[in-house]
Protein backbone atom coordinates (compact mmCIF):
# COMPACT_ATOMS: atom_id res chain seq x y z
CA UNK A 1 0.00 0.00 0.00
CA UNK A 2 1.33 3.53 -0.87
CA UNK A 3 1.90 6.03 1.74
CA UNK A 4 -0.70 9.15 1.89
CA UNK A 5 2.16 11.35 0.92
CA UNK A 6 2.49 9.67 -1.96
CA UNK A 7 -1.00 9.46 -3.23
CA UNK A 8 -1.70 13.34 -2.65
CA UNK A 9 2.17 14.06 -4.43
CA UNK A 10 1.10 11.82 -7.34
CA UNK A 11 -2.24 13.64 -7.15
CA UNK A 12 -1.08 16.90 -7.09
CA UNK A 13 0.91 16.68 -9.92
CA UNK A 14 -1.72 15.20 -12.24
CA UNK A 15 -3.48 18.20 -11.43
CA UNK A 16 0.14 20.61 -12.43
CA UNK A 17 0.15 18.73 -15.67
CA UNK A 18 -3.45 19.18 -16.64
CA UNK A 19 -3.17 23.37 -15.82
CA UNK A 20 -0.13 22.84 -18.03
CA UNK A 21 -2.19 21.54 -20.83
CA UNK A 22 -4.67 23.68 -20.73
CA UNK A 23 -2.58 27.07 -20.27
CA UNK A 24 -0.49 25.65 -23.13
CA UNK A 25 -2.66 24.23 -25.31
CA UNK A 26 -3.44 27.25 -28.12
CA UNK A 27 -7.31 25.74 -28.32
CA UNK A 28 -7.89 25.90 -24.67
CA UNK A 29 -5.78 29.51 -24.13
CA UNK A 30 -8.80 31.03 -27.18
CA UNK A 31 -11.63 29.18 -24.86
CA UNK A 32 -10.67 30.62 -21.72
CA UNK A 33 -9.94 33.93 -23.49
CA UNK A 34 -13.92 33.26 -24.54
CA UNK A 35 -14.91 32.24 -21.56
CA UNK A 36 -13.92 35.53 -20.19
CA UNK A 37 -15.50 38.11 -22.85
CA UNK A 38 -18.68 35.80 -22.34
CA UNK A 39 -18.57 36.31 -18.74
CA UNK A 40 -18.51 40.25 -19.15
CA UNK A 41 -21.45 40.11 -21.87
CA UNK A 42 -18.70 40.72 -24.64
CA UNK A 43 -20.90 37.46 -26.93
CA UNK A 44 -19.17 38.46 -30.43
CA UNK A 45 -16.24 38.28 -29.15
CA UNK A 46 -16.64 35.25 -27.22
CA UNK A 47 -18.76 33.51 -29.59
CA UNK A 48 -15.32 34.13 -32.34
CA UNK A 49 -12.98 33.31 -29.76
CA UNK A 50 -14.24 30.05 -29.39
CA UNK A 51 -15.24 28.94 -32.84
CA UNK A 52 -11.32 29.84 -33.32
CA UNK A 53 -10.64 27.41 -30.63
CA UNK A 54 -13.22 24.69 -31.65
CA UNK A 55 -11.53 24.80 -34.85
CA UNK A 56 -8.36 24.14 -33.28
CA UNK A 57 -9.78 21.07 -31.67
CA UNK A 58 -13.50 20.00 -32.36
CA UNK A 59 -13.03 18.06 -29.03
CA UNK A 60 -12.61 21.44 -26.36
CA UNK A 61 -15.80 20.76 -25.07
CA UNK A 62 -15.40 24.03 -23.36
CA UNK A 63 -14.81 26.27 -26.33
CA UNK A 64 -18.25 24.27 -28.04
CA UNK A 65 -20.11 25.31 -24.59
CA UNK A 66 -19.03 28.50 -24.87
CA UNK A 67 -19.41 28.70 -28.57
CA UNK A 68 -23.55 27.49 -27.71
CA UNK A 69 -24.15 29.71 -25.03
CA UNK A 70 -22.73 32.90 -26.68
CA UNK A 71 -24.95 32.03 -30.04
CA UNK A 72 -28.20 31.78 -27.16
CA UNK A 73 -26.77 35.05 -25.59
CA UNK A 74 -26.81 37.28 -29.19
CA UNK A 75 -30.04 35.70 -29.98
CA UNK A 76 -31.50 37.74 -26.86
CA UNK A 77 -29.22 40.65 -27.68
CA UNK A 78 -30.75 41.04 -31.37
CA UNK A 79 -33.90 40.40 -29.71
CA UNK A 80 -33.54 43.52 -27.74
CA UNK A 81 -32.34 45.73 -29.97
CA UNK A 82 -34.56 45.26 -32.76
CA UNK A 83 -37.32 45.67 -29.82
CA UNK A 84 -36.15 48.72 -28.85
CA UNK A 85 -36.10 49.98 -32.67
CA UNK A 86 -39.52 48.87 -33.08
CA UNK A 87 -40.77 50.64 -29.68
CA UNK A 88 -39.62 53.87 -31.23
CA UNK A 89 -41.13 53.18 -34.23
CA UNK A 90 -44.26 53.10 -32.10
CA UNK A 91 -43.54 55.96 -30.24
CA UNK A 92 -43.15 58.09 -33.13
CA UNK A 93 -46.70 56.70 -34.67
CA UNK A 94 -48.01 57.39 -30.99
CA UNK A 95 -47.47 60.98 -31.22
CA UNK A 96 -49.22 61.50 -34.01
CA UNK A 97 -53.18 63.60 -33.07
CA UNK A 98 -54.89 60.65 -34.84
CA UNK A 99 -53.83 57.20 -35.56
CA UNK A 100 -54.70 55.95 -39.04
CA UNK A 101 -55.50 52.34 -39.77
CA UNK A 102 -52.35 51.76 -41.26
CA UNK A 103 -50.42 52.50 -38.00
CA UNK A 104 -52.95 50.23 -36.27
CA UNK A 105 -51.89 47.99 -38.37
CA UNK A 106 -48.29 48.43 -38.84
CA UNK A 107 -48.49 47.84 -34.44
CA UNK A 108 -50.21 44.95 -34.68
CA UNK A 109 -47.67 43.46 -37.31
CA UNK A 110 -44.47 44.93 -35.03
CA UNK A 111 -46.39 43.19 -32.03
CA UNK A 112 -46.76 40.06 -33.75
CA UNK A 113 -43.18 39.59 -34.92
CA UNK A 114 -41.53 40.41 -32.11
CA UNK A 115 -43.91 38.37 -29.63
CA UNK A 116 -43.37 35.36 -32.36
CA UNK A 117 -39.49 35.90 -32.21
CA UNK A 118 -39.46 35.77 -28.18
CA UNK A 119 -41.43 32.30 -28.31
CA UNK A 120 -38.22 31.18 -30.59
CA UNK A 121 -36.18 32.09 -27.48
CA UNK A 122 -34.50 29.10 -24.91
CA UNK A 123 -32.62 30.48 -22.50
CA UNK A 124 -30.11 27.91 -21.10
CA UNK A 125 -29.17 28.24 -17.15
CA UNK A 126 -26.00 30.49 -17.92
CA UNK A 127 -27.91 32.64 -19.75
CA UNK A 128 -27.45 36.48 -18.10
CA UNK A 129 -30.26 36.97 -16.26
CA UNK A 130 -30.23 40.38 -16.76
CA UNK A 131 -30.59 39.78 -20.25
CA UNK A 132 -33.27 37.71 -19.95
CA UNK A 133 -35.08 39.57 -17.82
CA UNK A 134 -34.67 42.70 -20.04
CA UNK A 135 -36.07 40.45 -23.21
CA UNK A 136 -39.25 39.67 -21.16
CA UNK A 137 -39.97 43.09 -20.38
CA UNK A 138 -40.11 43.69 -24.20
CA UNK A 139 -42.25 40.79 -24.70
CA UNK A 140 -44.73 42.10 -21.99
CA UNK A 141 -44.95 45.71 -23.54
CA UNK A 142 -45.17 43.87 -27.10
CA UNK A 143 -48.22 41.41 -25.65
CA UNK A 144 -50.18 44.44 -23.39
CA UNK A 145 -49.45 46.74 -27.02
CA UNK A 146 -51.37 43.98 -29.14
CA UNK A 147 -54.08 44.10 -26.55
CA UNK A 148 -54.42 47.84 -26.94
CA UNK A 149 -54.51 47.54 -30.39
CA UNK A 150 -56.87 44.70 -30.95
CA UNK A 151 -59.55 46.53 -28.74
CA UNK A 152 -59.62 49.86 -31.00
Amino acid sequence: MLPKSAIGLFSFLMLFIMAGYFLINPSYEKSIEAKYYFETGDYKEAYSLAQEAFSMDVYNRMAATIMAQSKTSLRYVKYNEQAKKYMEQIDEIAFHENISQADKAKIRLICEIMIGSYTKLAPSIITDKDLVQKTADYYHKFEKLLEKVNRH
